[in-house]
């Protein structure tokens, strides 16, 4: 037998010393690689988004829509690489999403959008603000939440403190940003007295501009004498509240006017707007005792730069926080982590390592029971080199170390051993035979199968591969699997060709040596050995009988289509992603538009005490009026801009998924009735947020409904919200149009005002900042790092209602007092709603989450389907459902469903599209290999055997079939297909040999079966330590039953088809 290229490359490692320095080099550098890799929990999705802020003041929200939103959606939807623009008209402001493709570098897109809003910015109508252009990255989500709280503290004593710890912690070098959420700031109040200001003759803005122009300074210039320059500073800062109660304001009468005379001056802290505050639950059995109740407290979120070690940033800000004990936090202030992404990063990497290490274990100790120790050494030491070069190679490609990146690892562990096995099996084979002496034996050995492995590696690859072209969101969610899996690949086909046949040669051949005894055995004939009699025993009656051999293969057909059929009656559910086991959830509150802060709290309170009751709670906190840190879910869901008397939410904290038996997911599910309760009894809307498994969506379920009439789609929105109340595994139902909110709009008679010398901009500022206040300058204190404001306002008790404001007086040009009474015109009316956009089209949306038995939205829009036809549409019109794309125009009603399924279509489809290039490809190589366009078909015959598997896999452990179950199968038909080249080209060896067709069959399945049976079972044990981990349950199910099945399958399918095919051609 001629050399091949596997023999040749064999040949010049087997002997040489530099290979055994070869592989401990390659063992340091992956273990160094693996010590320099940042460590997360999910892999960093880069999606450039940016919000835009632009302010039209006084604008109603379809004039915003007109004039602001529209035209910049337009100039915005013309940059290259922009996949959605979604736009928010309110009352006075426009606000701006723009969503770039996924994989669009984010500094370029970022230039682009910025030079087109610039360079439009002359089309804008007069009033309108500069855009304030904010970006979002990944890293804006805080990796740590550091939460403050005490008995003896309220919310103004912890904002200070907050402050100088994020001064001191800002210092790191991995902190990007700290956010402050909490606590009320200082500022100097300025409580005037409408009475006292009357009889002074004196208003808001009289006052505002003698506070702006006393606190005042600047450098006036130098001034020469004597030869020496001396420069000039004139005026002076205000710096206290004294400063401020003693300006002079006006004169009256001859006399001046203090500040005092009209005002309360005070320093206090600001008027509260928001409520934080924090609490045990029931599962931190030693807080609970001590501090039973909810304290204010103010959180700081501390997010970290691009490309560092979440982990190292935690420790190093958690060991300041040890230090900055013994001088600026007080010993009676707690300071509790609330988030630590960072740990939870290095527990998972951790974890997946360790599961690496025992997977390869398992697979050794499996390949020793078929091969000895020596053999199972031989493996042992293979895996280690390959795995320590894919991490280097991880390392280059500046990948981070998560749980997808090393996912590939696992899930590739028993496939990686198979190159090995086949080699190392095929030397001891050999050796056994003593037909040659030892080193020709072992490159036979090595040309008999290498050349065919060579090619089964690539067809693994092949399957592999394409994976990694999956678009949308999901795109750089998967693509370190397939890419990292085919690395490995490769990289296992090149030390099975160098490293495995030097360990072999060093010890399977010893074996030989030291047992003198066996020498008269060694010739051993392969019909004697057992696995070829029980071979022999089931393929031998099907080779000689037609119908046997008929019954099998439509037996075979029938088995799998009856298993397609589980499917259909749902008893197999697909899923995009199941989710994850994670230590958090969030409940996010939403009370009627024009609800107190009070109330909201009040509600939020509530929840917040049946929340510390549970038993796995560790502890919680609530954010009434503001949001609290966001997770990668609420960066595309913009929780962070929640803002405003009637929103809350609060952040829930379990104890470690290692000290319990439920999962998050199941927690929430039992919570969520008992709090939609305590909810309905105040009107409100209540949903319980977890961390998705997956890319961030809306929501899980949404519907949007497009049309030409904004109020009429508003109405059929209304109908599909309340269609999903009905509909069953659909819950924390909720649209995006804002409830019923009265106003009062104060109209000025320009007339009247004319006379009296009052212009209306007069009355804007003066009604303004009597019921908002009015920011008149900051004081000067050099020493902080945080300003002062000055602020004008009004005592509550004088701006409780209408008739109170409408007492306050404006001063005409002639110095005359005017009430505001005398001039305005009050009307009570509906406050208008805003507008909602998506890529240029007016949208309601409306959202739910999945919950129940069928938690796949698939499902649930199915179900609902059925009932649009019988919403009411307005006459003439009709409703048309969409699934995959907007509606190309808004002459009709359309209801276009979104959310979780538009991902879970996108990545089927692509993954469908990637299952029919891998058979491409594979057929291809194929073909080149054995230079025959029929036999490819025969060996692509074994991959939908591998769905018996895995279909009956999935309803036996009653899993989802998810899109990592699709990954499974998609990678078994490489290794499927690698089963059925080592086979053929087996057979065609023994063809080449002379022996008879059937002879040939028996004997290649005989010995073919040892290794197919080794790699199916590394394949198999390898995955067994995915089966835990729920979003890959999917991968390890697929892997394990699927090659369970095509293995048996394959070994007895394969040959019997290639027999039909062969045998009028070869006899």
């Amino acid at each position: 037998m001629e050399k091949g290229l596997s023999g040749n490359i064999a040949k010049a490692f087997l002997q040489s010393k530099l290979t055994i320095l070869l592989m401990v080099a390659f063992l340091l550098i992956g273990g160094y690689s693996t010590m320099l890799m940042p460590r997360e929990e999910e892999p960093q999705i880069q999606v450039p988004m940016a919000d835009i802020f632009i302010a039209y003041p006084g604008a109603s929200p379809k004039e915003v829509e007109t004039k602001v939103s529209a035209p910049l959606e337009k100039v915005i939807s013309n940059i290259k690489g922009v996949e959605y623009v979604y736009s928010t008209s309110m009352s006075g402001q426009s606000m701006l999403i723009v969503q770039f493709l996924v994989g669009e570098d984010v500094e370029r897109s970022l230039v682009k959008l910025y030079s087109e809003i610039m360079k439009n910015m002359d089309k804008m109508p007069q009033g309108v603000s500069m855009p304030l252009v904010k970006t979002r990255a990944i890293d804006d989500v805080p990796v740590l939440g550091l939460t403050l709280w005490g008995e003896q503290y309220d919310d103004h004593r912890l904002k200070l403190i907050a402050q100088e710890l994020s001064n001191e912690l800002k210092k790191s070098n991995d902190v990007a940003d700290i956010n402050i959420i909490g606590g009320r700031s200082k500022e100097i109040k300025v409580e005037l007295s409408k009475s006292l200001m009357a009889a002074n003759r004196v208003d808001f803005l009289m006052i505002s501009k003698a506070i702006s122009g006393a606190n005042t300074q600047s450098e006036s210039g130098s001034f020469y004498k004597n030869d020496s320059a001396f420069s000039v500073l004139t005026g002076n800062f205000l710096s206290s509240a004294e400063d401020v109660a003693s300006l002079v304001i006006g004169m009256n009468g001859g006399s001046p006017v203090y500040l005092k005379q009209v005002a309360t001056v005070t320093e206090s802290p600001i008027t509260a707007n928001q409520y934080v505050f924090y609490g045990y639950g029931n599962a931190d059995t030693i807080g609970i005792k001590k501090f039973k109740s909810a304290y204010p407290a103010v959180t700081l979120a501390i997010a970290k730069k691009r490309g560092a070690d979440a982990m190292k940033l935690s420790e190093n800000v958690l060991s300041k926080i040890e230090h900055l004990k013994k001088d600026l936090i007080p010993s009676d202030l707690q300071v509790t982590a609330t988030r630590n992404y960072g740990e939870s990063a290095s527990h998972k990497v951790s974890e997946l390592l360790f599961h690496l290490f025992i997977s390869i274990v398992v697979v050794t100790l499996f390949v020793m029971l078929a091969m000895g120790w020596r053999g199972g050494l031989v493996v042992f030491l293979s895996v280690p080199v390959t795995f320590a070069l894919t991490l280097f190679s991880y390392y280059a490609m500046d990948y981070t170390l998560n749980r997808i990146t090393l996912f590939a690892l696992v899930f590739i562990t028993g496939i990686v051993v198979d190159d090995s096995i086949i080699i190392a099996e095929n030397m001891h084979r050999h050796f056994k035979m003593r037909k040659l002496p030892p080193l020709q034996a072992a490159i036979y050995a090595i040309n008999e199968v290498g050349n065919p492995t060579i090619l089964a590696t690539f067809t693994v690859v092949a399957a592999v591969l394409p994976m990694a072209f999956v678009s949308g969101l999901m795109g750089p969610y998967m693509s370190p699997m397939p890419i990292g899996a085919s690395i490995a690949m490769l990289l296992s086909l090149i030390v099975a060709l160098t490293l495995t046949p030097y360990l072999g040669y060093i010890f399977l051949r010893e074996k030989e040596k030291k047992d003198g005894t066996n020498n008269h055995h060694a010739h051993t004939s392969l019909e004697a050995s057992g696995i070829y009699k029980i071979y022999n025993s089931f393929i031998q009656p099907m080779l000689e009988v037609r119908w046997k051999r008929w019954a099998f293969i439509s037996g075979t057909v029938v088995v799998l289509l009856a298993s397609m059929v589980l499917f259909y009656t749902k008893s197999v559910a697909v899923k995009m992603l199941p989710f994850d086991n994670k230590n958090e959830f969030q409940v996010v509150i939403d009370m009627p538009e024009g609800t107190t802060l009070e109330k909201t709290n009040t509600v939020a309170g509530e929840i917040a005490a049946y929340i510390a009751k549970q038993p796995m709670v560790k502890n919680y906190q609530g954010y009434i009026g503001t949001a609290g840190p966001i997770s990668f879910n609420g960066l595309v869901r913009h929780y962070d801009l929640r803002r405003g008397d009637h929103v809350a939410d609060i952040q829930v904290n379990l104890v470690d998924k290692t000290e319990r038996s439920i999962q998050s997911h199941d927690i929430a599910k039992q919570m969520r009735a008992p709090i939609q309760k305590i909810a309905a009894k105040y009107h409100a809307n209540v949903k319980l947020v977890e961390v998705p498994p997956g890319p961030p969506v809306l929501s899980t379920l949404v519907a949007e409904v497009y049309g030409p009439d904004y109020q009429e789609q508003i109405k059929i929105a209304a109908q599909i919200e309340q269609l999903f109340r009905n509909t069953t595994d659909v819950v924390d139902a909720d649209w995006m149009v804002e409830d019923d909110q009265y106003e009062y709009k104060f109209t000025v008679d320009k007339e009247k005002a004319m006379r009296y010398g009052v212009a209306t901009a007069q009355v804007n500022a003066i009604v303004s900042g009597g019921i908002s206040g009015m920011p008149v300058g900051v004081i000067s204190s050099p020493n902080s790092y945080n300003q002062v404001p000055i602020k004008l306002q009004l005592k509550e008790e004088d701006k409780s209602g209408v008739n109170e404001v409408l007492a306050l007086t404006v001063t005409g040009m002639q110095g005359n007092v005017v009430p505001l009474r005398d001039i305005v015109i009050v009307n009570r009316q509906l406050k208008e709603k805003s507008i909602y956009r998506k890529n240029q089209k007016e949208v309601v949306y409306v959202m739910a989450d999945m919950a129940g038995d069928l938690e796949s939205p698939v499902y649930a829009i199915s179900r609902m389907s059925d009932s649009i036809p019988q919403l009411k549409i307005p006459a003439g019109y009709t409703l048309k459902e969409e699934y995959t794309q907007q509606p190309e125009t808004q002459d009709n009603y359309s209801l276009k469903w979104d959310g979780e399924w538009q991902i879970t279509y996108e990545v089927f489809r692509d993954l469908g599209i990637a299952f029919a290039a891998v058979i491409l490809i594979i057929y291809m190589l194929i073909v080149g290999w054995f230079q025959n366009f029929t036999v490819p078909l025969v060996m692509l015959a074994a991959i939908p055997l591998s769905l018996v598997g895995i279909i009956l896999g999935h309803w036996l452990m009653d899993a989802y079939f998810t899109a990592t179950s699709m990954i499974g199968f998609i990678a078994l038909a490489g290794v499927m297909v690698r089963n059925s080249i080592l086979l053929i080209d087996f057979i065609n060896i023994r063809l080449g040999e002379g022996i008879p067709l059937k002879q040939a069959i028996i004997e290649a399945g005989a010995v073919r079966t040892t290794p197919i049976l080794l790699t199916a079972g590394a394949v198999v044990l390898g995955a067994v330590i995915i089966l835990f981990d729920p979003i890959f349950q999917g991968l390890a199910i697929s892997l394990m039953g699927g090659t369970i099945t095509s293995t048996f399958l394959t070994l007895l399918v394969v040959p019997l088809l290639y027999y039909k095919m062969m045998r009028n051609k070869v006899k």
